[in-house]
């Protein structure tokens, strides 16, 4: 079983930018893949970004390419998304969440393990 605790979310102007880490425990994920999506009140869980397991190559939704970036630590069990120029829109709950594949994950449904969520707010 993996644990994550993940930190970083908070209270942002638009334009600023908030870093979110991810850590696991419970297993060695250096081989899995991990992204980070998130939801909005009343919207659907979406993509946001995700790096293949042993980090390198990494994807990114449209709405957030040139604005977040993934990486992952050497050992590979902590993933971090930092986040610049905020926007309202941006404004949901972010989760990170690892999958039992290797290479890069866009589909919700194919992520096994899962953090708590923390929530970014974006103040215009």
């Amino acid at each position: 079983q993996v644990q994550f605790v993940e930190s970083g979310g908070g209270l942002v102007q638009a334009g600023g930018s908030l870093r979110h880490s991810c850590a696991a425990s419970g297993r060695t994920l250096s081989s899995s893949a991990l992204g980070w999506l998130r939801q909005a009140p009343g919207k659907e869980r979406e993509f946001v970004a995700a790096i293949r397991g042993s980090g390198g190559s990494t994807y990114y939704a449209d709405f957030v390419k040139g604005r977040f970036t993934n990486t992952r630590d050497n050992a590979g069990n902590t993933v971090y998304l930092q986040m610049n120029s905020l926007k309202p829109e941006d404004a949901a709950g972010y989760y990170c969440a690892a999958a039992s594949a290797y290479g890069i994950v866009v589909q919700s449904s194919l992520y096994r393990y899962w953090g708590q969520g923390t929530q970014v707010t974006v103040s215009s």
